[in-house]
C-alpha cells in the first residue's frame, strides 16, 4: 500500500539511446540524494534495447549497469488510461496497476529527452518532473531552437539543415560560403554524438556520414570564435540561476570523452568573466529557457566571443547529474544543494 504521506514517484533511467550509460549515472545520483521521507522512489528501468522494468534490486546495480536481470526485475509498461492508469507490472500471468504521483524521466538524447516519454506520460494524465513535450521536442532539435531564440534577438551560430539526399555539390557550396572551420551535428543528438570539427572541404562528407548515423538531418553550423559558458535554471517561487560556468578546452571542442571525464578540459564556477557580463548572460538564458516554453530546469549552453557578444548554443532538458556534470556544480555554486534541487523540481510539479 502507498504511504499516503510521501509522494510516490517513477524514476525512469536507461533508454534505448546513445546515451543509456550517462542516464545510469545520472539517476543513480538522484535515486542517492532524494529525501526518502518525503518521496517514495518507484524504478522503472528501459534495457538499451527498449524493453520497460521496475527495478527491485540494489541501486548500485544501476550505476554498474547490472540492473536487468530477472531476479530484479519485473516487466512493466505505462498505461494511456487516464483513469485509473499508472504502471502496469506484469508477473505470475497476471497485470498488477501501480498508481504513480509523478514521472521523473532521467534519461539523455533520442526516446526520453525528445519529448516521446514525456508526451506518454502527459496523455497518461501523469505529471512530468521536468520539461513537458513541447519544449523537449523543441530543444532536442537544434535547428527550430535556433530559430525561435533568434526571434528573441539573441544571436545564433549561421547554419544550414540538410538530409541524407541533399545534394552534394550544394552542399559543399553552401558550408564554403559558411566558411571553415565548421561543425557538423545531428540536428536532434546529445553528449556531442555524431559531432564534428571539419577544416577544410575533403573532411565533410565523412562528417555527415558520422552525423547522419544518429539523425536523418544534419546541422553544418558556423565555428564561434570564443568559449562556451552555461547556465543551470530551474524554477522555485520564480527562476533561480545558478553560478555562470566556463568550459576551458584542451581541444577542439567539448567532446563526449571530456564531457565525462574532464581527463584535460577545466570547467570554471564561476566563469571567469565580470559580474556585469555574468549579468547578462543569467538574463539571456532566461530569456532563451521562457522562449523555448521550458519548465521545471534545464541547461542553458551559450558562447562568449572575444568581443563579449553572447550567441546561444542549446538547451540541455535532462542535463547531467554525474559527479562531473554542469548543472548540480552550477547551482551549488550558488549555495542550492543537490537535495535542494531534487525537492525544488519535485515540489514544481504539483504547483502547475
Amino acid at each position: 500500500m502507498q504511504d499516503k504521506k510521501r509522494k510516490r514517484v517513477a524514476i525512469i533511467f536507461g533508454g534505448c539511446s546513445p546515451e543509456y550509460g550517462v542516464s545510469l549515472q545520472s539517476a543513480y545520483a538522484v535515486i542517492a540524494h532524494l529525501d526518502r521521507e518525503k518521496y517514495e522512489s518507484v524504478l522503472v528501468g528501459i534495457s538499451a534495447e527498449g524493453r520497460w522494468y521496475e527495478f527491485h534490486g540494489k541501486e548500485e546495480r544501476i550505476a554498474e549497469d547490472t540492473w536487468c536481470n530477472e531476479e530484479d526485475c519485473i516487466p512493466a509498461a505505462v498505461s494511456p488510461d487516464r483513469v485509473g492508469g499508472g504502471l502496469l507490472l506484469f508477473k505470475d500471468g497476471k497485470v498488477e496497476k501501480k498508481e504513480i504521483d509523478a514521472a521523473f524521466p532521467i534519461l539523455h538524447g533520442s526516446n526520453g529527452e525528445d519529448g516521446t516519454v514525456q508526451g506518454m506520460f502527459e496523455l497518461a494524465g501523469i505529471p512530468v518532473v521536468g520539461c513537458g513535450t513541447l519544449a523537449s521536442a523543441l530543444c532536442m532539435d537544434k535547428d527550430r531552437a535556433h530559430r525561435l531564440v533568434s526571434l528573441e534577438g539573441i544571436r545564433t551560430p549561421g547554419s544550414f539543415v540538410i538530409e541524407r539526399d541533399a545534394d552534394r555539390a550544394q552542399t559543399l557550396q553552401r558550408a564554403e560560403a559558411l566558411g571553415y572551420p565548421l561543425f557538423v551535428k545531428p540536428v536532434k543528438a546529445g553528449s556531442s554524438y555524431g559531432i564534428t570539427r571539419v577544416t577544410e572541404a575533403e573532411g565533410l562528407p565523412e562528417a555527415i556520414e558520422a552525423a547522419l548515423a544518429y539523425d536523418r538531418r544534419v546541422i553544418i553550423e558556423e565555428e564561434i570564435v570564443g568559449f562556451e559558458v552555461g547556465c543551470a535554471v530551474m524554477e522555485r517561487n520564480g527562476l533561480v540561476i545558478g553560478e555562470v560556468d566556463e568550459i576551458e578546452l584542451s581541444g577542439d571542442f567539448f567532446d563526449f570523452d571530456e564531457k565525462y571525464t574532464l581527463k584535460s578540459s577545466v570547467i570554471h564556477v564561476p566563469a571567469r568573466i565580470g559580474r556585469e557580463k555574468a549579468k547578462e548572460v543569467k538574463q539571456a538564458a532566461a530569456v532563451i529557457y521562457r522562449a523555448l516554453d521550458c519548465r521545471g530546469f534545464a541547461r542553458v549552453d551559450m558562447f562568449l566571443t572575444g568581443e563579449g557578444e553572447i550567441v546561444f548554443n542549446e538547451v540541455n532538458t535532462i542535463p547531467g547529474f554525474t559527479a562531473h556534470s554542469r548543472f548540480p556544480n552550477m547551482m551549488k555554486a550558488a549555495g542550492v544543494s543537490f537535495g535542494e534541487i531534487l525537492d525544488a523540481v519535485m515540489d514544481g510539479v504539483s504547483d502547475r
